[in-house]
């Protein structure tokens, strides 16, 4: 019967340290649903971008709407690596709580390769806000171009 409590016990130990790991999990999977819906607000402003395109408009206009299209797109780029860093991230953090059960489970002392793949997920994490933030700053960037040109165009008139 002891067998069997210090089994308990051991589990127990185990699932306190993943707590941590798995609240990073659901920090982490939030950040991925704004940025999905990021990336989804770009694409459909894409497409709105396209059919006006196709629709043979002025050149001014035309060269108006490929500069949008292409900040689009780079915004578009960045979100996509933040995606990746981000899914990056929860997969190694997915696999530092694996093997705390391993660990414990098979009484291997895996807390190196934990704390490897612990960092490995924060520089996930780092590289990964360091796109979204690009992101922003692009799209920030691209809205003040756009409103020093209306500004331009206000005083010539």
């Amino acid at each position: 019967m002891l067998t069997l409590s210090n089994q308990v016990s051991s589990v127990a130990q185990v699932i306190q340290l993943a707590v941590a790991p798995v609240f990073l999990l659901a920090g982490v999977g939030a950040l991925l649903g704004v940025l999905a819906n990021r990336l989804a607000r770009v694409i459909d402003r894409f497409h709105v971008l396209e059919k006006l395109l196709a629709g043979s408009p002025p050149a001014t206009e035309r060269a108006q709407t490929l500069a949008t299209i292409v900040s689009l797109s780079r915004r578009a780029r960045m979100i996509h690596w933040a995606i990746s860093l981000c899914v990056a991230c929860e997969l190694l953090v997915c696999l530092v709580v694996a093997a705390l059960f391993i660990g414990a489970e098979m009484q291997i002392d895996l807390s190196r390769p934990i704390g490897a793949l612990f960092v490995a997920a924060m520089l996930a994490l780092i590289a990964g806000l360091s796109c979204f933030l690009r992101e922003i700053a692009l799209a920030t960037s691209f809205i003040e171009s756009i409103g020093r040109t209306a500004a331009r165009a206000d005083q010539e008139t």
